[in-house]
C-alpha cells in the first residue's frame, strides 16, 4: 500500500509560480511511475504530467509544455510538480497518483494510489 499527501498548492496571480510536492510512503516507491492530474468542478480528471521510475522520462500535456516541469527524489520518496507561469485557467485541484507499472501512463485508470489533492487558484 502507498499513501500520498500533496502540498505546495495555494493562491497565486497571473504570471507566478508555484511548487506542488508530493511525500509518498512506502519502500517501493522507487519502482513506480508517478503522475499529476487536474480537476475542476463539472469536469473529468485530466493529465498533467508523469514521470517514470527513475526520472528519465516525463511526459507533459500539450498545455502545459515549457511551463511545467516534473521531477523526482526517490531518496526522499517525493516528486514535484514546479508550475511557472500560472494562468487563470490552471486552477483546479491537483492531485498526485502512483501507477505500479513504472512506465509512463497519460491515462487516470492506469494508476493505481491517489492523494488527496491539493487546490491551485491563479487569480487575473
Amino acid at each position: 500500500q502507498v499513501q500520498l499527501v500533496e502540498s505546495g498548492g495555494g493562491l497565486v496571480q497571473a504570471g507566478g509560480s508555484l511548487r506542488l510536492a508530493c511525500a509518498a510512503s512506502g519502500r517501493t516507491f522507487g519502482r513506480y511511475a508517478m503522475g499529476w492530474f487536474r480537476q475542476v468542478p463539472g469536469k473529468e480528471r485530466e493529465f498533467v504530467a508523469a514521470i517514470s521510475w527513475s526520472g528519465g522520462r516525463t511526459n507533459y500535456a500539450d498545455f502545459v509544455k515549457g511551463r511545467f516541469s516534473m521531477s523526482r527524489d526517490n531518496g526522499k520518496n517525493t516528486v514535484y510538480l514546479q508550475m511557472n507561469s500560472l494562468q487563470p485557467e490552471d486552477t483546479a485541484v491537483y492531485y498526485c497518483a502512483a501507477d505500479k507499472d513504472p512506465y509512463i501512463s497519460r491515462q487516470a485508470d492506469a494508476y493505481d494510489y491517489w492523494g488527496q489533492g491539493t487546490q491551485v487558484t491563479v487569480s487575473s
